[in-house]
Formats: C-alpha cells, structure tokens, sequence
C-alpha cells in the first residue's frame, strides 16, 4: 500500500539542508502540507538567515507541492509557538512533527566550555521539547499525531568528542518513551530515528568515498514510515546507505542476592551471571524493572504478592 500524506501537515525543522531538506520534500511529494523550518545558521548555530528554508519551500511550490519557509530558532519558545499558530492559520491542522534541527560542537569534555554543551542541548533537546509542547495540544484534539525525534549513534553508544550531542541525543529517547505512553489514548505515536547520512554535519567526518553512499534520501524513507499513518510507536529506527535496523535498550534478567548477601563482594562474584544477556528483555515502562525485582525478591522470600 502507498503511504501517502494528502491533507496531512508537517513541521520538518532544520530543513534548509542536508537530512530535514530530504524528510520536508518527500513528505511534500506524498502530498503533505509542509512549514520549512529553518534558523540559517552555521553548522555550530551561529548566524541566521531564512534563504535556506525559502530555497526548500520554493522547490516544493515549483513542483506542485505546498510550503512555507519558517526562521523559527527552534530555542526559543515564543518564536516555536509563532511558527504552530501560523501552520494553523493557514491550513487548520497540524498532524506530523519532525524533531530534526541540530548543531555540532565538538571537543572533547576536558576542552569543551560549558556554555557549548549547554548551547548543543538546548537546540537538540530542548528545542526538540520546544516543538512537541507546542503542537501536542493540537495533536490530542485532533485524536492524530505523528512526531519523529533525531537521536544518533552518539547518543546510543557513545562517540569520541561528543559528549554534549550525546548527551542530547540519549535524552531524546528519554523524551520519547515517555511521551508513547501519554500519547498512546490519542493516538500520538512518537519515534524516534537514528540516521548516517552525508550532510554538513558529517562532511569533514568521513572520506569522500563513503559520504557517496549515505544519502540523505535513504534516511529520509525510514523517516516516512516513522511518521505515516500507519507507522510504529516507540521505535528506534537506524538508518543509513540504505540500511535499516532497530535500536533497542534492553536490561538482562540479572540475579537476586538475599539480605545477608547483598555486598560488593558478591556482586563482583556474580558479574558473570549480572550481564549475561540470555533471557534479556526491552521493557516498555520503568515499572517493569521494578517488578522484576520484587518479583525475584517475593519469589526467595516466599512472599505472595498477588494479596
């Protein structure tokens, strides 16, 4: 079945260029309505100018779509709040949110001033924050939404020099599993995409070669379906040069130690058995894990807790 988008609306932001330019013109071609959004910085959020979201919008009116370019700083509430209103006033809905405005500054954590990690997890996340806010009381109204956060493999597993963008990163997906479940009643279904792809954030990071193959038009197909009608909720997708994966955080089935036992000693005794990953399970609420515990615990203790 085609997924298409006909009289759907959508906030692409950071869609001036590389990955948010591919997401904002293939939800166009499938018929969405699409708010370009873009600051016009440098690549480490300095400066700003609204051409590159209006060349973006201007390519989507040409070809027959609908756009407007947005200069929104995706940091700043009011301007965020200003961008939603004028999606509403001018086509009365909006359906799909894509979290996807970044920036880069990267040392590592011994060299970095503070105000750049900060400055990195304002945009990544609070910006992402920003946006959800602003849209998520339309989006329940309407009994329909669809919003995409951009996590990375940074923040999943660590890269050398990012600890800020890592740092963001991971708090997406914080963001996102909690959002899932307050969402769910009204079908909100947040995602979240792990993407590769060659842009201006990763031009000096990779040899010509392999740049050739990451095209930010692959990651863009997984960012379609994340938000389509009929996509998942709570996934982690990965995707890049035309590979596509699910990310997931898992936790081992573990051990109990009874009361007289519970020292570092024996932790350390039974490390083996603590991080064995046979039997690990991905858990869809933090309540799970407690009830892991406790169910271990009752179990040794011949503790009945179904009374």
């Amino acid at each position: 079945m085609k997924i298409s988008f006909e009289n759907r609306v959508a906030i692409v932001t950071g869609a001036g260029n590389g990955l948010g330019r591919a997401h904002a013109m293939e939800l166009a071609r499938r018929g969405a309505k699409v708010v370009v959004n873009d600051l016009g910085g440098a690549r480490d959020g300095e400066g700003a100018s609204l051409s590159a979201a209006q060349m973006v919008a201007d390519e989507i009116n040409k070809d027959g779509g609908e756009a407007i370019a947005n200069g929104a700083n995706v940091t700043k509430m009011d301007e965020v709040q200003a961008m939603v209103d004028e999606a509403m006033s001018r086509w009365g809905r909006v359906d799909i949110l894509v979290n996807n405005a970044g920036i880069l500054r990267d040392k590592t954590f011994i060299k970095m001033d503070l105000s750049d990690f900060e400055m990195v997890m304002d945009v990544h996340l609070m910006g992402s924050v920003n946006c959800t806010k602003a849209v998520w009381p339309i989006m329940k109204e309407a009994g329909y939404g669809r919003i995409a956060m951009t996590t990375s493999s940074s923040g999943l597993y660590g890269n050398f020099g990012q600890s800020n963008y890592g740092a963001a990163k991971l708090g997406l997906v914080g963001f996102m599993n909690t959002l899932c479940l307050e969402g769910a009643k009204y079908d909100i279904r947040v995602n979240a995409l792990a993407p590769v792809a060659a842009t201006r954030m990763t031009e000096d990071l990779m040899p010509e070669q392999v740049l050739s193959v990451l095209t930010p038009e692959s990651v863009a197909a997984g960012l379609v379906f994340l938000v389509s009608e009929n996509g998942p909720n709570r996934t982690i997708l990965a995707a890049g040069a035309g590979g596509y994966a699910k990310a997931m955080i898992v936790e081992t089935n573990g051990i109990y130690l009874d009361d007289a036992d519970q020292s570092a000693e024996n932790i350390a005794k039974n490390w083996d058995n603590i991080i064995d990953p046979a039997g690990a399970e991905e858990y869809t609420t933090g309540s799970s894990q407690s009830i892991k515990f406790l169910g271990k615990a009752a179990a040794a203790k011949g503790i009945d807790l179904s009374r």
